[in-house]
């Protein structure tokens, strides 16, 4: 039984956990933003807000107790003098963790998110639908290898399309739209082709 067996133990044992919380708590005041695991977001997120909090009281023992947990005058600087001041009518609810489904599903193994500092209740979210939007037009890249030797038709001087799906290409010369060209390699996400041999007449 987990009775009071209270927060997530993430693989790793208190001291280790501790200084984990505390180094994303300090690059998440420090830019604004970080990229981890959803499970690590999780974690972390009730953490950063008491740091914030302290913050808010700007006085010399919150400060002292903050430089205690994020083990850096640099950030706790930064979350006093830049971050708490710009929630100071805010009573919590300082950060949203925002999924990156492209992330996801379709490049790494595991659910990632984006933890982001909001201010004034305004949440950008301009770079998660912008993800949404190319996780919609691309595929894995462990399947991209299984395209080579296939024909393409070329769709723009810089795209063409395989299998009725839409890839971004590169060629030694120029792509001509609707030109039939073959596979030959991948870059990435990105096919590289070359113009079919034609037969003599």
């Amino acid at each position: 039984m987990r009775h009071r067996r209270a927060g997530k133990k993430l693989g790793r044992d208190s001291a280790h956990r501790k200084a984990l919380y505390s180094n994303l708590a300090g690059a998440l005041i420090e830019h604004g933003r970080i990229k981890t695991t959803e499970a690590k977001a999780k974690a972390v997120k009730p953490f950063a807000e008491q740091m914030i909090t302290l913050g808010k009281r700007g006085d010399l023992h919150s400060r002292r107790l903050a430089l205690a947990e994020l083990r850096s005058q640099f950030v706790v600087h930064q979350l006093f003098a830049d971050v708490a001041p710009r929630f100071a009518d805010r009573p919590g609810g300082y950060t949203r963790i925002v999924k990156a489904i492209l992330l996801a599903i379709f490049v790494l193994p595991s659910p990632w998110g984006i933890v982001a500092v909001v201010a004034g209740g305004l949440i950008d979210v301009a770079e998660s639908l912008a993800l949404l939007r190319w996780s919609r037009r691309r595929r894995a890249a462990t399947g991209v290898e299984t395209l080579v030797g296939r024909t393409a038709v070329v769709s723009s001087p810089t795209q063409v399309r395989v299998g009725g799906e839409l890839w971004e290409a590169i060629s030694d010369v120029p792509l001509v739209p609707g030109e039939n060209v073959q596979v030959t390699g991948v870059d990435g996400l990105t096919l590289r082709v070359s113009p079919r041999s034609r037969a003599p007449r």
